[in-house]
């Protein structure tokens, strides 16, 4: 049996990464999360003997050690992380605190046996975009948003540790993700749920930034394909679409198939955080998939028919 621990495990894409490992009879999956944005009832499992959940803040080692020595990982997905380009810009000293989540993970795994740590980084790391798509290898690292400095920091936290440890790693670069149970507050739920209020929606600037968007599924089908067939080792892999898409038209989109009678207002942009494009290179990730990705409409449309758009 393969004992395996999900940070952050209350999570939008985490919660549905940790459902999926205990799909598997011959995993015992541990969940921790601070429960600071994430939701208990989004593991909510009946009857799943191998899923356990434990609140914890992996930013203090008292309280996530405790949890490395009782269970003795095997591999370690480490999610756990302040999110949301606003909530991230309005709070970045919490979000610096996420640095010693990241070294205490990694301490506590080279500690006690860990085979490897699969660590959510993020397109913010790419900064404003010097080439498009944005590619693993060859696109410059240049944001200075606090979020995107700790994904930053932590990435090379995993490759110092590998090479004077030979901790393994594979870092996934997370591009907007989207399915039924994201959290309001991002952009797609946000829509969704005033579009069936025939609530206006609002967009920062003049709404042609653009950005894409990968259903919940592709995001995890591509992770797990990663972590079973032993891909990407200690490497780095996009994780999203590449169709890109303005956020006006992801609004007309979403009026259109909800059949709403929102209207579009336009805010003031952002002062920082909304970067103008936003496209990966995707290469890697098809080669995991070894399948198309689920078209945008159809992926909204999955949500709906579901019923299931937080409100």
């Amino acid at each position: 049996m393969a004992r395996i621990l999900v940070t952050g495990g209350a999570g939008f894409i985490a919660s549905d990464l940790a459902l999926k490992l205990a799909d598997d009879p011959k995993n015992d999956v541990i969940v921790v999360d601070n429960l600071l944005t994430g939701e208990i009832s989004k593991i909510a499992a009946p009857g799943r003997s191998n899923l356990h959940f434990i609140k914890c803040d992996v930013n203090r080692f008292d309280d996530i050690s405790g949890v490395f020595y009782a269970y003795r990982f095997d591999h370690v997905f480490h999610y756990a992380a302040m999110v949301g380009v606003k909530r991230t810009t309005d709070n970045p000293v919490m979000v610096l605190r996420d640095i010693d989540g990241i070294r205490n993970i990694l301490d506590l795994s080279k500690n006690t046996g860990v085979q490897r740590v699969l660590f959510s980084s993020s397109s913010e790391v790419y900064g404003e975009p010097v080439e498009i798509p944005q590619n693993e290898r060859t696109t410059p690292l240049n944001s200075k948003l606090p979020y995107a400095i700790v994904k930053n920091i932590g990435e090379a936290f995993l490759r110092s540790y590998q090479k004077e440890f030979g901790l393994d790693y594979t870092i996934f670069r997370f591009f907007n993700t989207y399915g039924p149970k994201q959290s309001k507050d991002f952009v797609v739920a946000k829509f969704l749920r005033a579009a069936l209020a025939n609530d206006d929606i609002t967009l920062y600037g003049d709404g042609l930034q653009t950005r894409t968007f990968c259903y919940i599924d592709d995001n995890i089908d591509a992770c797990l394909a990663a972590y079973h067939r032993k891909e990407v080792l200690n490497d780095v892999v996009n994780i999203g679409s590449d169709k890109e898409i303005t956020i006006r038209t992801l609004a007309e989109l979403i009026i259109e198939i909800t059949g709403s009678r929102s209207k579009v207002v336009h805010l003031p942009p952002l002062e920082e955080g909304d970067m103008t494009r936003r496209m990966p290179d995707i290469t890697r990730m098809r080669g995991l998939l070894g399948r198309e990705l689920l078209p945008l409409r159809t992926g909204l449309e999955r949500i709906l028919e579901h019923s299931i758009v937080p409100r």
